[in-house]
Formats: C-alpha cells, sequence, structure tokens
C-alpha cells in the first residue's frame, strides 16, 4: 500500500541525510573521494532507491529488477550508502572504500553484485543505460532503467549519441535524471544553473523534459511519477542543485571537487552540521522503515534457452573469402544456434555483411546508425538471466584492423547468464 507523501518526505530526508553522512565518513576514511559530488544528489538518491524502484537488495540481479546506472561514477560512494542503507551490505563496509582489500572502489565496478556497468569515464553511463532499456524490450520485461547524469558531462559527445538513440527507439522505459549542481572540477560548468538551456536541449533531442528543484524531495517524487506516465519518448528530469549541500563550509562553494574532509575537526564539523538536519519519523509509522518496505519486482517465468550447435562454415579448403563476408555469415549462423544472439550495426551492414543477421532476425538486430559510441557501450547493458553456463561466453574475442575504422561499426554481442561483462564480440576486420 503507497505511503502517504506526508510520512514518506520526512523519512527520505532523512535517508538522504544518513547517505551524505555516509559519503563524507567513507572518502574522509579513504582519504580520497567526491563527498560534495555526493551531497548534491542525496535527496534523489533517496527518493529513486526508497520511493521509485523495484528491486530486491538480496536478489540483485533479478532481471525483472528496476536498474540504477550512476552516469557520474566518481559519486559511487553515495551509491554504495544507498545499497548499504537498502540492506545489501554493512553499512560498517563502508568505511573500507577505497581500500585494496574491498570491492568498494572509487568508482562502480561491476564485481559487485548490484552494479551493473562500470562508470567512471563520463558520458558512458547514459549509452549503457540505453542497451538496458533496450534489454528489456528484448526480454519483455515491465523493468525501468534510471541513469544519472551530471551536468559536467553532459558537454560530453557520447551523451548526445544516447539520446538520439534513445529517441529514435522511443524507450519510454528510461528515465534520466541531471544533477545539475553548476560546478565542475576547476570551475564553473558550462551552463551552470541555467535550466532551460538543459531543458531546450533535451527537448529538442526527442526527450521529455522536466525540470525540478533537486532538493525538494515531493518535486522530485512528482516528476518520477509524471515520467512513469510518458510513452513512447525516454524522459530527462533536470534537477537544479547545489554541490556540496548541507554543509554550510562547502556549500556552493568551487575548490572542493574531489576533495574529502579532512579526519577529525573539519569531518567532525560536518557531521554535526549534517545530524542537525534529522526530522521526527514515528517510530511506528508507515515510514518507519523505508529499506524493509522497498517493492520487489515481478518475476516473470522465461523459458529456459539451450543455444545449439553452431553450424560449421560451407567453405572449401583453400577458398579465399573476405573478411567481411565471412563475419556476415558468421553472425548469422551464431543467430540461428542461440536466440539471444543481439546484433548492433553503425549504418555499415551492406558492406560487414551484417544485414545477413537482420534479414533473418529482424527483432534481435540493432540499427545505431553512425553512433558509435553508445552503439559500443550500450552492448554491455545487463543481460536477461539464463540457466546456461556463462563461462564460456565470458570470453571477449575482439579484432579490428587499424587501417579501416569504418569495420568497426558493426558488433556482435552474444547475451549469455546474466552478467555485466561483456560476453563475445566478433567485429568485421575488413
Amino acid at each position: 500500500m503507497p505511503i502517504d507523501r506526508a510520512s514518506l518526505v520526512p523519512a527520505l530526508k532523512n535517508i538522504a541525510t544518513r547517505l551524505r553522512i555516509d559519503s563524507a565518513r567513507a572518502t574522509s576514511e579513504a582519504g580520497s573521494g567526491h563527498p560534495t559530488s555526493c551531497f548534491s544528489m542525496a535527496e534523489i538518491m533517496a527518493a529513486l532507491f526508497f520511493a521509485e524502484m523495484r528491486f530486491d537488495p538480496k536478489d540483485p540481479k533479478n532481471p525483472d529488477s528496476d536498474r540504477f546506472v550512476l552516469s557520474k561514477g566518481h559519486a559511487a560512494p553515495i551509491l554504495y550508502a544507498a545499497w548499504a542503507e537498502a540492506g545489501a551490505f554493512h553499512r560498517a563496509d563502508l568505511l573500507k572504500l577505497r581500500r585494496l582489500d574491498s570491492d568498494l572502489e572509487g568508482h562502480p565496478t561491476p564485481r559487485l553484485p548490484f552494479i551493473d556497468v562500470a562508470t567512471g569515464s563520463l558520458g558512458q553511463g547514459i549509452c549503457a543505460a540505453v542497451g538496458t532499456a533496450l534489454n528489456a524490450r528484448r526480454i519483455q520485461s515491465a523493468y525501468r532503467t534510471y541513469v544519472l547524469l551530471g551536468d559536467g558531462e553532459s558537454a560530453e559527445g557520447s551523451v548526445w549519441e544516447a539520446a538520439n538513440v534513445a529517441s529514435m527507439d522511443r524507450l519510454d522505459s528510461l528515465c534520466g535524471l541531471t544533477d545539475v549542481n553548476g560546478l565542475g572540477q576547476s570551475r564553473p560548468t558550462m551552463w551552470q544553473h541555467d535550466m532551460e538551456q538543459f531543458e531546450r536541449r533535451w527537448r529538442a533531442f526527442g526527450w521529455h523534459a522536466i525540470v525540478i528543484d533537486g532538493h525538494d524531495l515531493t518535486a522530485i517524487l512528482d516528476a518520477l511519477d509524471e515520467a512513469r506516465k510518458i510513452k513512447r519518448q525516454p524522459t530527462m528530469i533536470l534537477a537544479r542543485t547545489i554541490k556540496g549541500k548541507g554543509v554550510s563550509f562547502v556549500e556552493g562553494k568551487d575548490g572542493w571537487h574531489g576533495k574529502p574532509f579532512k579526519k577529525g575537526e573539519e569531518l567532525d564539523r560536518a557531521v554535526a552540521e549534517l545530524e542537525k538536519q534529522f526530522v521526527p519519523v514515528p517510530d511506528g509509522g508507515p515510514a518507519a522503515n523505508l529499506s524493509s518496505q522497498i517493492p520487489k519486482p515481478q518475476s516473470t517465468s522465461r523459458p529456459v534457452v539451450t543455444p545449439k550447435p553452431v553450424a560449421p562454415p560451407a567453405y572449401t579448403m583453400g577458398e579465399q573469402v573476405a573478411t567481411r563476408e565471412a563475419y556476415g555469415s558468421a553472425i548469422a549462423k551464431l543467430g540461428e544456434a542461440d536466440p539471444r544472439v543481439v546484433a548492433l550495426d553503425a549504418d555499415v551492414k551492406n558492406s560487414t555483411f551484417s544485414d545477413r543477421f537482420e534479414k533473418a532476425f529482424p527483432d534481435r538486430f540493432y540499427e545505431n546508425f553512425i553512433a558509435e559510441q553508445v552503439m559500443v557501450v550500450s552492448s554491455a547493458w545487463r543481460q536477461s538471466a539464463t540457466s546456461t553456463s556463462s563461462s564460456p561466453a565470458r570470453t571477449r574475442v575482439c579484432r579490428s584492423e587499424r587501417t579501416d575504422p569504418r569495420r568497426w561499426r558493426s558488433r556482435i554481442w552474444r547475451c549469455a547468464a546474466r552478467s555485466p561483462a561483456v560476453r563475445c564480440s566478433i567485429r568485421a576486420t575488413r
């Protein structure tokens, strides 16, 4: 039963405060990290994880779970804090951030069961989210994909390649959120807090754009509700935020990017300010323990897929065949042997012969036009669950020819058991 807003919002506010405190303590213990980048997105994370997304913290690989991709990967501490708050692991483990004996790296790593794709290279997360949304369509799942970007990374060309492809494919299950905190690493960001600049760009790319105050939990929840109702186009929620929100001596101030609070007086002062921001929430009320009320996904029963042996090529010994044609024939045979094989193309299918795959399996062929960055990264989406062994498919087979980059545009990826690792790719080489 939905929790009324009067009870929900104060509880989410306290979660946002805890996420800030955990991010501050983790980065200070590590001696490195980006606490102020985490602080600006705390309310967004609280609303997403504890009032919006459907997932099971104890079963993060459920194929019908909603997906979250942190495109601004340097804010990983608050992502880890959210999963700890949800009960995926002990909160005390957050203090192992960036240690050599810990998988809580400075940027998200797929070695963690609740992380689907590594994000550290800015502009790549939204590309992966496009692939994740396409995968929902492929396996006929109702899961939604959420991706959180930074305003600084919005200068990356790959962001706009992804925007184009997502709009073309009418990915209404994809919801982006941009943390517009106005400050980059060395200076203010390109458009700072000019929200109209962001809004008109996303609208121009065919997205439904919503501008909100990113620290207003009611506005965040309303925007997420609106996004869920939008059909035949993706949504981008543009959240005006303040970098370092919640701590007076860093809030909205330049020069604090990637700088943790010094252990001792500086950290104690920051935590003390944050602790004063907790608000009363009745112990026995409906929102007393939101982590225990995260809605679980409705799992769908799917048939077990057993791949058939791949048919051998019909070549005779000594016959000369162009690599590109052999590639086209090979991926068509792979597609015939395994219905989980999909192909992605960047407008060279008639050169690489990948159109043979398209003609045989049009519903598993994805045309990206010449948007090569989103094509490559979207192929690393989190795959659907299968019962087959993933071990033989974990080997990535890549071959490229330096002389002609055009031949890099057609790729085939084998979709095996769910794993964030890219399974198998075959590139046309001539």
